[in-house]
């Protein structure tokens, strides 16, 4: 049977996984601040929303391919900068698409509200208990790849209950790896406070994207 029992640790390596923890959530809170600011930009310039999807396939290639190489040196936090704000840009499309609809405004905010409310909870959580998620990793991985092709399978099929399904299915999977990803840095399986920054500023993208695509269609919008 698994456990989420804390991890017994000497005290140097408390005192480097707290630095490790100030500097995540430090890092994470500017980028998610930088990433809003130029989510705000790109709804007033209005890009076409095709921009979405290229801002997003340039901040994965960048998070993925380029950061590793430069994790370990202070121009990673740049790097980390410039993926943040991609994303954060090609949410500026689908933010106005439901800012203009009658009740998009309320929509954003609960999402926004959700996303909030979900991350500190867990968040806090983990932090208090110093429990370990690392058993969920597996089934966190697979859950993945599943909403993934179930994802895949619904942009030809453009089916409103598989739609639903997929983005509950992100926000419990969101959810899942904040626990897993906080866990891993409390206990010290995550040393690199760049790299933690990417995993929990994904985790939250997600979760609120996902968040406001439900809202939008129990909305019936």
């Amino acid at each position: 049977m698994q456990t989420t029992s804390p991890v017994t640790r000497t005290a140097d390596s408390i005192l480097s996984t707290n630095r490790v923890l100030r500097n995540t959530y430090a890092l994470l809170a500017t980028t998610l601040l930088f990433s809003a600011v130029m989510a705000v930009v790109s709804m007033a310039m209005n890009p076409p929303r095709g921009m979405s999807l290229v801002c997003t396939l340039g901040a994965i290639g960048i998070l993925m391919f380029v950061l590793p190489k430069f994790e370990n040196s202070a121009k990673g936090i740049g790097i980390v900068f410039l993926g943040t704000g991609l994303l954060g840009f090609g949410l500026g499309p689908m933010l106005n698409a439901y800012a203009s609809l009658p009740n998009g405004s309320s929509i954003i905010a609960t999402a926004m509200g959700g996303t909030g409310v979900i991350f500190l909870a867990l968040s806090a959580y983990v932090l208090t208990t110093k429990k370990s998620f690392d058993f969920m990793g597996g089934m966190l991985f697979v859950g993945l790849i599943v909403v993934f092709g179930a994802a895949i399978i619904n942009i030809f099929a453009q089916i409103p209950a598989l739609s639903m399904a997929v983005s509950g299915a992100i926000v419990l999977l969101m959810s899942g790896f904040i626990l897993f990803d906080t866990g891993r840095i409390v206990n010290g399986g995550e040393t690199n406070y760049i790299r933690a920054t990417v995993s929990m500023f994904l985790n939250i993208f997600n979760l609120f994207t996902s968040l406001l695509h439900l809202l939008g269609i129990m909305g019936d919008e």
